[in-house]
């Protein structure tokens, strides 16, 4: 069973910056479609970014674009999540999700596309 990780969540002040990284347990980066998601409390978990196994650009959620940034580190085997200008919208847990599946860019954003999942860090931004 592949083991997905993560680290990196805390609590920031707003306007800080703040990267959360991702491991697998098993296999190359290369060899799965990786995402991040996050999910607030009362809310639906949500789409925030994702680095396609087959390469291509990596497409982000159009509410963080300006902000986030999602990048794999190949000699380090990790995926990363860049959050520049944290606001306190983005309080949140979250998760980083892997697939094997070369997935269509329809689906890159649906969680049910995904089959592994890390617990999820906490990221709260707040006074």
């Amino acid at each position: 069973q592949v083991q997905v990780e993560e680290s990196g969540g805390r609590l920031v002040q707003p306007g800080d910056s703040l990267r959360l990284s991702c491991v697998v347990s098993e296999g190359s980066l290369t060899s799965y479609t990786m995402a991040w998601f996050r999910q607030a409390p009362g809310k639906n978990r949500e789409f925030v970014a994702v680095n396609r196994r087959r390469g291509g650009n990596p497409i982000v959620a159009d509410f963080v674009r300006a902000r986030f940034t999602i990048s794999k580190d190949r000699a380090k085997n990790t995926l990363y999540l860049q959050m520049n200008n944290v606001e306190p919208e983005d309080t949140a847990v979250y998760y980083c999700a892997a697939t094997v599946s070369d997935l269509i860019t329809s689906r890159l954003r649906d969680v049910r596309a995904y089959e592994y999942w890390g617990q999820g860090t906490q990221v709260t931004a707040g006074t």
